[in-house]
């Protein structure tokens, strides 16, 4: 039987604890966040590396089932894309294109830009650019 303080604030899913990538290379996975993107790292173990994101952590593993892999798109915000491409870019970082304006919103232009990992997973840069 639910009790009414429980039933009165409807269950929803908002913060996000971990993120994880599916990597072939842990250690190679490991240097290109920490080297190439700036990452901090939290720490290594076998086959997995944890880094912070602004207090949600990035796993970085292995697939626990040979031949498997997923992903998810991480979007990181910058605050100029154009600056943040240039120094990635000098790291070793491939984007696919130039940074480019997605949307128009009312106060803002939001644009990005794509690159990929050694494991070809697909990362974003992303800018709020206010306008006015």
């Amino acid at each position: 039987m639910e009790s009414a303080a429980v039933s009165a604030v409807p269950f929803g899913l908002s913060t996000i604890g971990q993120i994880g990538v599916t990597v072939t290379d842990v250690d190679r996975a490991i240097a290109f966040y920490r080297d190439v993107l700036g990452m901090k790292l939290l720490f290594h173990v076998p086959n997995m590396g944890f880094f912070d994101c602004a207090g949600v952590r990035l796993m970085l593993s292995v697939s626990e089932r040979p031949g498997e892999t997923y992903s998810s798109i991480l979007y990181f915000k910058v605050p100029d894309i154009h600056q943040a491409c240039e120094t990635l870019t000098g790291r070793g970082a491939v984007f696919d294109g130039e940074p480019h304006m997605l949307a128009r919103m009312p106060d803002h232009d939001l644009w990005m830009a794509f690159f990929r990992d050694p494991d070809r997973n697909l990362l974003a840069l992303m800018s709020e650019v206010p306008r006015g």
